[in-house]
């Protein structure tokens, strides 16, 4: 074997071992945790992106009432109740952006209360 093809064959090895290592650390790290603040009628941050494929964990803390969010089209939901803070974990599996709105009715503002998630590749 010539010294080319040698050190070809080690990078190509050691690019595989390095790629198996960098996935077990991700994996291991969990979810990305999405904090969000519900307010009367606001999400706090309205607006937020995550990736296709990578688990996330939506963390709603509900401030000064009882509130949910749902993501309708994705099939997810949470509740809190006032004070409390709950989690939801799910992993987006089709790109898009999706409304995602109070599922508890918490006053005249209720119908207004959305927030827009952003799955992209």
């Amino acid at each position: 074997m010539t010294i080319k093809k040698f050190a070809s064959s080690a990078v190509i090895i050691l690019t595989a071992v390095l790629s198996v290592i960098v996935h077990r650390v991700q994996a291991q790290e969990g979810p990305r945790r999405l904090k969000i603040v519900a307010t009367r009628y606001e999400f706090t941050p309205g607006d937020i992106t995550v990736k296709k494929g990578v688990p996330v964990t939506v963390v709603l803390t509900s401030k000064d009432f009882d509130h949910g969010l749902t993501f309708p089209q994705l099939r997810v939901g949470v509740v809190a109740q006032k004070g409390e803070t709950k989690e939801v974990t799910f992993t987006p599996r089709k790109t898009g952006t999706f409304l995602g709105e109070c599922s508890v009715f918490c006053g005249s503002g209720h119908g207004q209360m959305n927030m827009t998630l952003h799955v992209t590749d």
